[in-house]
């Protein structure tokens, strides 16, 4: 049998639904951000969990307090590609019996911060003794369910967007991991892997427009995150640009490094990637102008299942590569 090291993520998640009894009505299907439960004819109970491992998911220098900060952002971040507004946050934790009265008030302090950045509360969880300190969250919210937003419903034609740049988290993990030169111009980039933020605002206006098609969050890269998408909505994309960060390309530059190649096969950037109706641009535009977000078109769903990045006369293909959790 194949260790989980070979199979990857993806490959154990494929095993474990295969081993499921499935509803017979699944409001959203596995394989998105979020799962849904009807509630009534028009609403859905919405949940995510999420899991932070502090053995593998902590950098050098983040503390206890943004790890459990960043544990409740990176779930809600899920509900922002879904446009949902999350109600309640629980929280079951993993602690090593070596960690001090401190940590435990780092950590709860970390907990409420990330909570309350989001206007919603933590109302209970369970703790627990572990080799290792792990943190998983679960988000409830409901939806409309005419106004969540799958990753299934892109369409030929429409336009190819995200929320902002991409590449801080890569060179910053560069800078940590790699011991990559850092300069006062990098504080941005290591404030992306320390303090990341939920596009959530943007996603709710988004929802209340109806104009967006699809979304994802791009928690495991931009290309994984166009990949996925391509798979739910049965469609290509043709780029005509990466939204590179400014800072991200003075890194690279510097360091000698592709500063395409980190903001397209980064993770743990908290951006949506979504698909906009063409009709609906400029109204979904101006939503994310008022809750002081933007979006950027980069390019738009094609018929041929494929990913292409096109500059000129040049054509590159986006191969399926980006962060999964055992490789």
């Amino acid at each position: 049998m194949a260790k989980i090291s070979y199979l990857g993520e993806r490959k154990v998640i494929e095993k474990i639904i295969s081993n499921l009894e499935k509803p017979l009505k699944m409001e959203i299907p596995f394989g998105d951000d979020v799962a849904a439960v009807s509630l009534n004819r028009d609403t859905l109970a919405v949940l995510k969990t999420d899991m932070f491992v502090g053995e593998t998911d902590i950098p050098p220098g983040m503390t206890l307090r943004q790890a459990a900060r960043k544990a409740v952002v990176m779930t809600i971040s899920d509900f922002a590609a879904k446009g949902v507004k999350p109600r309640a946050v629980l929280t079951s934790l993993g602690l090593p019996r070596n960690m001090t009265e401190m940590d435990i008030e780092a950590i709860s302090r970390g907990l409420n911060d990330g909570v309350r950045e989001y206007d919603t509360y933590l109302v209970g969880g369970d703790t627990g003794e572990s080799s290792y300190f792990i943190v998983c969250c679960m988000v409830f919210g409901t939806s409309n369910a005419k106004r969540l937003i799958t990753r299934s419903g892109a369409r030929p034609g429409d336009i190819l967007a995200v929320t902002g740049p991409f590449g801080k988290t890569a060179a910053g993990l560069k800078i940590l991991l790699k011991g990559f030169e850092v300069s006062e111009e990098d504080k941005t980039i290591l404030d992306a892997v320390y303090m990341p933020k939920a596009r959530l605002s943007e996603g709710l206006a988004l929802s209340r427009t109806g104009m967006a098609s699809a979304s994802i969050d791009s928690s495991d890269g931009l290309a994984v995150s166009l990949h996925e998408l391509r798979k739910m909505s049965h469609v290509g994309f043709a780029l005509r640009e990466v939204p590179v960060s400014p800072e991200v390309v003075k890194f690279a530059d510097r360091n000698g490094l592709d500063s395409v190649e980190l903001a397209l096969y980064g993770g743990e950037e908290y951006e949506l990637v979504l698909t906009i109706k063409p009709k609906g641009w400029d109204k979904a535009q101006q939503a994310l102008h008022k809750v002081g977000g933007d979006l950027i078109a980069i390019g738009h769903a094609t018929r041929n299942q494929d990913i292409v990045l096109r500059i000129g006369d040049t054509k590159k293909e986006i191969p399926y590569r980006g962060w999964e959790h055992f490789r």
